[in-house]
C-alpha cells in the first residue's frame, strides 16, 4: 500500500480532491515504486480523481458499476474481491502490486490480510478533517522497516505488516 497523509492523519479532505498536496518528493516515490511493480490498484473515485490511466503500470480499478468498461490497454475495470485480483495477476506472473487507495479499498485489501508493507509519505500539513487510511476499523501490527526525509519535512515510513 502507498499513500500520502497529512499530519493529522488524512489522506484526502474529500473523494474527490486531486493529490496535488503531496510534494513532489511523494510524486517521485510514487512514480518508481509504482512502475517496479507494474500494476496499480484503485477504487473508482481514486481513478477519477486521477482522470487517466498510469503510464507504464498496469491499471486496475475496483468498481461495482458494471456499465465501466475500458478502451485502454493498460486499464482494467474490475468487480472482483481483492483475492481473486490477487490471485489473477499471480496467474500473469506479477510478483508485486502497489495499492494506491483509496479508503474503501485499503479497507477490502487489509481484512483479506493482502497488504504486506505500507508506506506512507508524512506531508507537514493539517486538514482538521477527511478521509483516513481505512474507511473500517483495523487492527494490524505493523514494524518499521525505513524511515527518512525525503524533502524538507516530508517523512517517508515503510512498514512491514506483522501477519
Amino acid at each position: 500500500m502507498l499513500m500520502a497523509m497529512t499530519l493529522d492523519g488524512k489522506i484526502a479532505r474529500n473523494s474527490r480532491q486531486l493529490v496535488d498536496w503531496t510534494g513532489k518528493a511523494d510524486k517521485q516515490y510514487f512514480v518508481r515504486v509504482t512502475r517496479k511493480a507494474g500494476v496499480v490498484i484503485m477504487g473508482s473515485r481514486t481513478f477519477d480523481t486521477i482522470g487517466k490511466p498510469l503510464a507504464g503500470r498496469k491499471n486496475i480499478v475496483m468498481t461495482r458499476d458494471p456499465n465501466r468498461k475500458s478502451r485502454e490497454e493498460n486499464l482494467i475495470f474490475t468487480d472482483q474481491s481483492a483475492g481473486e485480483i490477487i490471485r489473477g495477476l499471480e496467474n500473469e506472473g506479477f510478483e508485486a502490486v502497489t495499492l494506491i487507495g483509496g479508503a474503501i479499498v485499503n479497507s477490502l485489501f487489509a481484512k483479506e490480510n493482502l497488504i504486506t508493507q505500507i508506506h506512507v509519505t508524512l506531508v507537514p500539513t493539517l486538514f482538521g478533517q477527511g478521509l483516513s487510511l481505512f474507511k473500517d476499523p483495523m487492527d494490524l501490527k505493523l514494524e518499521l522497516v525505513e524511515n527518512r526525509e525525503i524533502d524538507k519535512g516530508h517523512l517517508l515510513l515503510v512498514y512491514r505488516v506483522i501477519p
